[in-house]
């Protein structure tokens, strides 16, 4: 498996600063370019806009992408799962994503305003600044693009 932990910084980046945060990006992209490696091929990255792609895993709830919007350097996308509630359907943790193709890096733009998640909705109401909610949305986005590596979730096409 390849792991976030094998990026070489450049230059000494301490915890919750912007260089850890830009390396914390740049391992999004490399597990995202795992988890869907058409999604990210330039040529064919036009076939997914408009068109939800759906990635079944045994034991494991369906993950739904869906490419927003695709432009020349970035790629904006949802990745989330969908979640049958007496309510009705509800998208958690709906996580709003833009790819960055030319930088090679994936951040998390948004997510769900209510979490179904004890964890997710402490992270959400405890980080008052910006670099902070920005830290806690992509560790949130790069742990969980591991454990559906781990569970064998995939988009081929």
């Amino acid at each position: 498996m390849l792991a976030d932990s094998y990026i070489v910084p450049q230059c000494r980046v301490e915890p919750r600063s912007l260089g850890a945060l830009m390396a914390l990006y740049e391992g999004n992209f490399i597990k995202l370019a795992l988890l869907a490696p058409a999604l990210l091929d330039s040529d064919r990255t036009g076939g997914w806009k408009g068109e939800p792609a759906l990635s079944r895993a045994a034991g494991d709830l369906d993950l739904h992408l869906c490419v927003d919007a695709v432009t020349r350097y970035t790629i904006d996308l949802r990745l989330t799962y969908i979640f049958d509630e007496p309510a009705g359907m509800l998208a958690n943790p709906d996580l709003h994503l833009r790819v960055y193709l030319d930088a090679r890096m994936a951040e998390v733009v948004s997510w769900s305003d209510s979490h179904l998640h004890a964890v997710l909705r402490q992270l959400a109401a405890t980080n008052s600044g910006e670099l902070d909610r920005r830290w806690s949305k992509n560790i949130m986005l790069g742990k969980w693009l591991d454990y559906l590596g781990d569970r064998g979730h995939g988009f081929l096409s």
